[in-house]
């Protein structure tokens, strides 16, 4: 049966396209996608074998999944701090505030031109939004403006710092001769070396803006989002690095709505179905009713009231579950839990709503027989009783019972407060004097006239006996 769609489907299938679509943008390029693939692959497979009851498999490849679910959080530990920097709404207003002063990127671009033509290798790094920290090794610190002229030095085949990138944060050069992460793209021209596939790896994980002048062709090319552009002059690199380092500066180019839904269009449907196929198997369950016995518990009892009889003391409620994933309600603790704030003296009937169940998501309530709860409160009282032995048996021999002392010789009792009234002793339980050899001291629970009735003491009470002749 095909489960009806509601308003709630739709827009959960509309947000898991998005964030699935975007984990695919970021991942794509990385080692972290391929093995994204490679568990949506087990996923698949678990999900077939459990439903033709192939048990072994299933059994392997459920436990399986929960190891390689650890190993992927402690491997991909640096992609996921990524990811969820990313998905941060609020990273905009407490992120990284711009400094340093806006960098003179025409010096820069005419420097960078003049390393390709001299045939200098040079892998320049400006840091963004996204910090760059856990992709950066080896690097030695520096804190210097940026200048064509110290670039110029740093790059010179021979000098200490001109093997590995220079990184730009926040207008200043804050390391030089770092080592990036390569890129683990196959489809990579073949005469791309170290040099370029360092800058495209670091694009891949991070938003960084990356320049490299490739030493045996003498090309410039800008890293970004995982691609690279050839740059064909100094003027048009400087344009493009002043976009992307200083948007707020200038007039942002405004893509029309058509082109961001159409571009990259087979991906986005390969990820929406993929979606509602995951959501169809989700839901195979949808419409399923379970009956489960729910017991009742309360809370927020007056502090002057007591609570004397509630009947039922359980109902049966019909829930209606929407997923496969979730366990049968028969396996749950569920409870109905009734709020007895605005409850008075007397009689009360309470009904029983939705809301005062604890259930996962994905299961609502259909029915609850039945649907209202009496429940008898009574006035509190407190009040001290005496305390007695109940003793039993007789002493051994020739002994003969002289003296019985209780101690504490009263305890406060609370309960409802017509059978408070009604007592004015309470008993321990049963002690057996056959056991007693001679003068002892028994410890003794205290057993209440009434189970509606409290004892105000978790201790036992102590009883001395005092016995004579022998």
């Amino acid at each position: 049966m095909v489960p009806i769609i509601r308003w709630q489907d739709i827009a959960d299938i509309v947000i898991m396209s998005f964030l699935a679509y975007q984990l695919y943008s970021w991942f794509k390029h990385t080692r972290a996608m391929q093995v994204l693939i490679g568990m949506a692959f087990l996923v698949g497979v678990y999900f077939v074998t459990k439903n033709l009851g192939l048990f072994m498999t299933s059994w392997i490849l459920q436990e399986l999944g929960t190891v390689l679910f650890v190993l992927i959080i402690v491997i991909f530990q640096a992609e996921i701090r990524q990811a969820l920097y990313r998905f941060s709404l609020l990273r905009n207003f407490f992120g990284r505030q711009e400094g340093g002063g806006e960098i003179d990127l025409a010096d820069l671009s005419r420097t960078v031109f003049a390393l390709a033509r001299e045939r200098t290798g040079a892998i320049i790094v400006f840091q963004r939004q996204e910090a760059l920290d856990d992709y950066l090794l080896h690097g030695v610190r520096l804190d210097s403006l940026p200048s064509g002229q110290l670039l110029g030095s740093i790059f010179l085949d021979g000098t200490p710092l001109h093997d590995g990138a220079v990184v730009i944060k926040d207008g200043r050069i804050t390391q030089a001769s770092c080592h990036l992460p390569l890129s683990a793209k196959t489809e990579l021209p073949r005469h791309f070396g170290t040099r370029h596939r360092a800058g495209i790896g670091l694009s891949e994980r991070s938003d960084a803006a990356v320049v490299i002048v490739s030493e045996e062709r003498g090309e410039v090319g800008l890293a970004l989002g995982g691609e690279i552009e050839r740059i064909g002059s100094a003027e048009e690199l400087a344009d493009r690095l002043r976009t992307l380092l200083y948007p707020q500066r200038h007039e942002k180019v405004r893509t029309p709505l058509r082109q961001l839904l159409f571009r990259n269009l087979v991906p986005k449907i390969v990820t929406v179905l993929a979606v509602v196929a995951s959501w169809l198997i989700i839901t195979t369950k949808e419409g399923e009713i379970f009956t489960v016995a729910v017991p009742i518990k309360f809370h927020n009892l007056p502090a002057d009231a007591v609570l004397v009889k509630s009947t039922p003391e359980e109902v049966e409620v019909q829930l209606k579950v929407f997923s496969s994933l979730i366990p049968s309600p028969k396996q749950l603790d569920i409870s109905a839990d009734l709020d007895l704030s605005n409850a008075r003296e007397g009689v009360n009937n309470l009904a029983i709503h939705e809301g005062e169940m604890k259930l996962p998501l994905g299961v609502v309530v259909s029915n609850v027989n039945p649907s209202v709860v009496k429940v008898t409160l009574a006035r509190k009282m407190r009040k001290p009783l005496r305390v007695r032995a109940r003793l039993v048996g007789e002493l051994p021999g020739r002994l003969r019972l002289q003296k019985i002392r209780v101690e504490p010789g009263e305890v406060l009792v609370e309960g409802p407060e017509r059978l408070v009234a009604q007592h004015d002793t309470i008993r321990t339980e049963e002690i057996d004097l056959g056991s007693i050899r001679g003068s002892a001291v028994v410890e003794a629970k205290l057993v209440p006239p009434s189970p509606q009735l409290r004892v105000l003491r978790e201790e036992p009470v102590k009883v001395r006996i005092v016995t004579s002749g022998r």
